[in-house]
């Protein structure tokens, strides 16, 4: 049987090339070891993400969406059914990073109006990436907050962005400095036991590097949406939605202990 690669392109066609663009990932079957270039300089908007030796694996998603006339309203990037904050550059470009496990995946980017504009649907291949049996994503809505995911697994280790990578095999994926995240925690085979999820407001970033000036603060109040997912992408997948509000810098919120 001959495969006709082309498919998943030419279903875009029917939105105007020059309004919104998704120039990675490609849809159709992806290997990340041909395909990934996670290692070459780039720009995840607004600043790039600390590579604490945990995001070897991870892919960006890049595209650019056209200039509106007036104050551009944020469109979303839905990555996988979880809708993240897309902020873009003076030239509209945008690059978000992502760490995709083995089978299907989708990435859309939807218009302020909940519009798809850009739709593309991949396999990735590549055996070394199993399906995340837990992940745990965080992003916010304020471009000049860092919000941090914290994770206390059952044998007593805590994920944070000064420890990154677990012996027990889970770890943050993606540490997004600045910015609306995502934050990603993933474990491939999760420990039984107790789990506790925590986010922390950690300050704001301003023209002068980080800050803790609440008078200084963008907006009133900021919000954070953390999804859980469980089993991603088998028949067993199971998801949890929760949206917090972050009042205060400093704040350390509780999202939500369970047993795995």
């Amino acid at each position: 049987m001959k495969l006709n690669w082309t498919l998943p392109l030419l279903a875009l066609a029917a939105v105007p090339a020059l309004a919104t663009e998704l120039a990675a990932p490609a849809g159709g079957w992806n290997r990340s070891g041909l395909v990934d270039r996670s290692g070459e300089a780039t720009v995840a908007y607004p600043h790039s993400p600390i590579d604490r030796g945990a995001q070897s694996k991870r892919s960006m998603i890049k595209g650019r969406i056209a200039a509106a006339a007036g104050k551009r309203a944020p469109h979303q990037l839905v990555v996988n059914g979880n809708p993240l904050r897309l902020t873009t550059d003076a030239q509209g470009e945008y690059a978000r990073p992502y760490l995709f496990g083995a089978g299907s995946n989708s990435v859309e980017v939807r218009s302020p109006q909940g519009k798809s504009l850009r739709r593309v649907q991949f396999y990735e291949t590549s055996a070394g990436r199993p399906l995340p049996g837990l992940r745990v994503i965080c992003a916010w809505d304020d471009t000049e907050a860092e919000i941090d995911l914290h994770i206390v697994t059952p044998d007593g280790q805590h994920a944070y962005f000064g420890h990154p990578v677990l012996s027990n095999g889970g770890g943050l994926d993606v540490d997004s400095v600045d910015g609306p995240g995502p934050e990603m925690y993933t474990m491939t085979a999760p420990l039984r036991g107790n789990y506790h999820v925590y986010i922390n407001y950690w300050g704001k970033l301003g023209a002068n590097g980080y800050h803790f000036d609440e008078s200084r603060r963008q907006m009133e109040m900021i919000t954070a949406r953390v999804t859980l997912v469980y089993n991603e992408n088998t028949a067993r997948e199971k998801r949890e939605e929760f949206v917090l509000p972050m009042r205060s810098i400093g704040e350390l919120t509780l999202v939500k202990s369970f047993t795995f």
